[in-house]
Formats: structure tokens, C-alpha cells, sequence
């Protein structure tokens, strides 16, 4: 076991233990250059231990096949550390739970939910079958996905998954997780192949939705529907036949399931009842329509004039209430009724960010309105300004990531980059936020590649960019006045950081002295100038007073190499 502080290669501080298996542990670790977190993954060597040579090699293979992959729903591989006694593999570090510590925590999903997932994992597997040679996940479980912040999910541990032989009858050894896994993993039934992957998959879907255990009793994969009457039948057709013994029964692509899980209301008893009934009144509802149609008319404006008045009441109850409970369900009530209307999710982002403090909770209460009403509101006028608006909410006060050891700025500039970049797409480039929401998207970008970049050589002429963005950014936030202190405060720590991590590298890319110099210098006088109110911002103005020396002294030292 590592010891915690240890410093790995010079280079990564072991921070503390956050997983373990048979043969290796996982470690959350600092990386003391570039001031991000990574997760590395130890597999300790014994030669004399045949299963620890065995599994040795498979985390040299899963770390070798990562460091080829790239798709958003997959860890990057960006170090392979190995010594006589042990293997670290530094990989991406995963925020969120994984969805067996969900299924723990909150028993069965929604079906919905369960289904947005499935198509994810679909999506990643479809990348993985299209590879050359196919990868063969195998291994397919809740514990083995995880539940990221922004409801995206990453597929983790790769350490039995095969590239696909053409030429190849059966697969050498037996691996997989039982219950999950398909019978063509346990020998003597063929290769595994993409398929292998949609039983896994189907498994899963059954665990996910059911709450039902398959390595538990009764070991047997029954119609979900017999564990829960309000599933669909549609669903439950599709797991069905994911789960088929022979490969030839099931869907054969992850392609097919995903068109399958797209439409699969289309499976459904219910649904195809409809439909018949559909074609009987087909004719009497052509006849019935239009002796209804002025009625219609009528019966619209008269809804349309109700919903207008309960919309303005609600945002008027709501900018009067002072209990931020009743003041949130009221601007979510408005929603309900105009999901295309900016203003009440504006309220929201108001409120949110009132304490300084966008939780979890209150991210995921953003985020259920915005996911279900997106299309129409992006039709609005104002998504633009209210995109901006939920960028900025993301970069200053997101809580995600957040403890007394760990600072989550990076954390929060990726999570704001989706919004800045929808407040650039939909906004006009005549708008008064459209160059502020581009400067936050290239800062935010920048930030959330650097480190691949580095470790890809291939970060030379990126800081030049960033430091002029860093600099309208700073000027910007000078000359607002009416700043909030924290929004104020962030951006000298972005600037004063950034000065003292990358000065060489701003050096390099053809900043000169002066220029960095006068960064510095407007950074530390907007600092001078705050007065904190709170005791966040008294400890954050705190922090940086801290670091001005050290970043001046990084100036110092760049140039006068």
C-alpha cells in the first residue's frame, strides 16, 4: 500500500485511498505542477503469484488500450508509471457515484432515467464495436459506471476487456462478473463478441430498473414488469431480448438497441391498443374536429390568457417571498406553465447563487427543468443571455468537488463550458455578454485540455491565447463596478494562479515581461481594492494576499532566464 504524501515520480502526491480490489487500489492524487487531480490506479507485483501475473498484465493492457481511446464517456490514460514493486496508472479522475452506490443509496431508478443511460452506454459501446480491431467491453455493471455531476455518465475499468480475433473460436480464459455476464464468457461457447456486450448491457438495465439483484436470489432474470406493473412493456421486450442465451437472439449491434431504446414506446402493449383504436376512430374524430374547431379557438385564448395571468403571479409571489424553499417551487410552478419564458429560470439562477453557494441539490433541481424544456427554450430569445447567466453561476459558485483541502475551480470551468458555448451559438454577436461568454468558453477550454496537451507535447502556442483572454477578462471585471466581491475575487485568483503556473510557459509563446507584468499588477490592485463582506471572501482574499509574492517571483524567475 502506498503511504499517503507519498510522492509519486516526483511528480503526484497520493492525497487518499478512494477504491480497492483484489490486486490493486486506487488512489486520488495531486499532480504538484499542474495543480489538478488525477486518480492512479497501483497494481502491486508478485512474480511468484500466478493470478498477480496475470493481473499485472491485464493492467498493463487496460492502460495501453485507454491510451488509444477518446470519447467523452471514457477515462484518458496520461501516465504509466511502473518499478521493480508495483505498476501506477494515472488516469482522469472521475467526479460522481457510481450507479451501484446509487442503486445502494436510492433502490430502483425511474425508467426515464434508466433509458437516458442505456442510450449513453450504447453510445460508448457503439464506439468501442467500431474500433479497429472491436473492443469487447465485457464487463458491463453498475459498479463500473459512473454518475457524473451534469448527469453524463463514464464507463470505468477496462481490465477484461479483448480486442475481437476474426479468426478466433473461443476466448482463452473466463471472465466476467457473474450474474452480469454472458455464457459465451465462461468458456466453451464461442467468442465473445459485441453481443457479449448487449447482454451485459441488458443485465444491467434489469438491475438499474428493477433494483432486483441479479447475483443475488433469485438468480433469474424475470419480466421487469413482474417486479413493477407500471414499467413499460416495451422496455421490458427490449431487456428480454438483450438478454437472449443465444447471441443470435439478441440485438446484434449497439446501434440496433439504441434504435430499439429510442422508440421503445412503440413495444408496448399499451401503445399497439392505442393504435388499433386509433384506426377505428380515426373517422368519427375527422367528423368530431370539426364541429369542434371554433369551440377550440375559443376554449385556447381563454387558456392562454389564464396561463398568462398565473405565470405573473407566480414570479410576482416569488420575488416577494423571502423563504428560498417557497421562493424556488414558485419560479419552478412558472416554469410548468411557459417552459419557453427565461425569466423564471433567471429567478432561479438568482436565487442559487444568493448565499455564494450553488449546491448539488440545487444543481440537480436546475438542471431536471432545463433538461425537460431545453428544446423549447433555446427557440426563446432570451436563452442567450439566460445560457450566460447559468455559466456564470457554474464558474463562480458550483459546489461540486468543493472540501477544505481541495479547490474546484477547474471542476467548475468545465461544468460552465456547455452554457458559455450555447450563449456564443444562440446569442448575437452585437450583444453585450456574446465577447465575455466566448473569453469564459476559451478559458474554460483551456483549462479543461491543458494537461492532455502537456502530456502530449502538444500545449506549444496555447498559453499566448489564454493569457490574452486572461487579460480581457481581467479588464472586463475592472471596469464592472457592481460586481459581486466573490465574482471579483475568482478572477484574481484565475489571474494570480495562472501567472504563477504558466509564467514560463507565457514567456515561451512570446508574452513579454511587460505585459505579464501589468496583468500582475492590475490583478493586485483590483485584490487591494475588495472589501470582503463575508467570511468566504474574507478567507479567499485572504488566500491570494498569499500568493501574490509567489506569483511575482515566478515572473521574476522566468525572465530572468
Amino acid at each position: 500500500m502506498t503511504a499517503i504524501n507519498k510522492v509519486i515520480d516526483d511528480k503526484y502526491e497520493i492525497l487518499k485511498m478512494i477504491g480497492q480490489g483484489g490486486m490493486s487500489k486506487v488512489y486520488l492524487a495531486m499532480d504538484r505542477r499542474l495543480n489538478k487531480q488525477w486518480a492512479i490506479k497501483e497494481v502491486t507485483k508478485n512474480d511468484r503469484d500466478r493470478n498477480n501475473v496475470h493481473v499485472v498484465q491485464s493492467a498493463m493492457a487496460e492502460a495501453n488500450m485507454l491510451k488509444r481511446l477518446d470519447h467523452p464517456s471514457l477515462p484518458r490514460i496520461v501516465d504509466i508509471i511502473e518499478d521493480p514493486q508495483r505498476i501506477y496508472v494515472v488516469m482522469d479522475y472521475v467526479e460522481g457515484e457510481s450507479l451501484d452506490k446509487v442503486l445502494s443509496m436510492y433502490g430502483a431508478q425511474t425508467q426515464e432515467q434508466v433509458i437516458n443511460w442505456a442510450k449513453q452506454l450504447c453510445g460508448v459501446l457503439n464506439y468501442l464495436h467500431s474500433c479497429t480491431p472491436p473492443i469487447i467491453y465485457r464487463d458491463m455493471k453498475p459498479a463500473n459506471v459512473v454518475l457524473q455531476p451534469n448527469g453524463n455518465i463514464k464507463l470505468l475499468d477496462f481490465g477484461i476487456a479483448r480486442e475481437y480475433k476474426d479468426q478466433k473460436i473461443e476466448d482463452t480464459v473466463s471472465l466476467g462478473t457473474k450474474g452480469y455476464a454472458a455464457p459465451e464468457q465462461f468458456g466453451g461457447k464461442g467468442q465473445t463478441d459485441v453481443r457479449t456486450d448487449i447482454y451485459c448491457l441488458g443485465v444491467t438495465l434489469y438491475h438499474l430498473v428493477t433494483g432486483h439483484n441479479p447475483c443475488e436470489p433469485p438468480y433469474e432474470l424475470y419480466p421487469i414488469r413482474q417486479w413493477n406493473p407500471n414499467l413499460s412493456g416495451g422496455l421490458e421486450r427490449i431487456i428480454q431480448k438483450c438478454t437472449q442465451l443465444n447471441p443470435e437472439d439478441r440485438y446484434q449491434s449497439s446501434a440496433e438497441l439504441l434504435y430499439a431504446l429510442e422508440r421503445y414506446e412503440t413495444f408496448d402493449d399499451a401503445y399497439r391498443q392505442r393504435q388499433k383504436k386509433i384506426v377505428f376512430l380515426q373517422s368519427f374524430l375527422t367528423v368530431a374536429a370539426i364541429l369542434f374547431i371554433g369551440a377550440g379557438f375559443l376554449s385556447l385564448g381563454l387558456r392562454a390568457r389564464t396561463n398568462n395571468s398565473d405565470y405573473e403571479n407566480l414570479i410576482q409571489l416569488a420575488q416577494k417571498t423571502t423563504s428560498e424553499t417557497d421562493t424556488e417551487r414558485l419560479y419552478i410552478s412558472a416554469i410548468e406553465i411557459k417552459p419557453s419564458e427565461a425569466e423564471a429560470y433567471r429567478g432561479l439562477v438568482n436565487i442559487y447563487k444568493a448565499d455564494a453557494v450553488f449546491s448539488i441539490r440545487e444543481e440537480e433541481a436546475l438542471t431536471k427543468v432545463l433538461r425537460t424544456n431545453l428544446s423549447e427554450l433555446r427557440d426563446s430569445s432570451d436563452y442567450a443571455d439566460l445560457a450566460f447567466q447559468i455559466g456564470k453561476l457554474y464558474w463562480y459558485y458550483y459546489d461540486y468537488g468543493k472540501s477544505d483541502a481541495t479547490d474546484n475551480q477547474i471542476t467548475r470551468m468545465k461544468s460552465s463550458i456547455q452554457w458559455f458555448e450555447d450563449a456564443v451559438l444562440f446569442g448575437s454577436e452585437n450583444s453585450e455578454y456574446h465577447q465575455m461568454a466566448t473569453i469564459y468558453r476559451d478559458i474554460g477550454m483551456f483549462n479543461r485540455d491543458i494537461v492532455i496537451n502537456v502530456q502530449e507535447a502538444s500545449d506549444s502556442g496555447k498559453y499566448a491565447p489564454y493569457f490574452n483572454n486572461m487579460v480581457q477578462l481581467l479588464e472586463m471585471i475592472n471596469n464592472s463596478p457592481d460586481e459581486n466581491e466573490i465574482v471579483l475575487l475568482e478572477v484574481y485568483k484565475l489571474s494570480i494562479y495562472s501567472i504563477e503556473n504558466y509564467a514560463r510557459k507565457f514567456k515561451a509563446d512570446g508574452i513579454t515581461r511587460d505585459s505579464i507584468q501589468e496583468a500582475f499588477d492590475n490583478a493586485e490592485r483590483g485584490l487591494s481594492s475588495v472589501s470582503a463582506t463575508t467570511d468566504k471572501a474574507d478567507e479567499l482574499k485572504a488566500t491570494l494576499d498569499g500568493r501574490l509574492e509567489i506569483a511575482q517571483s515566478a515572473i521574476d524567475n522566468a525572465y530572468s532566464e
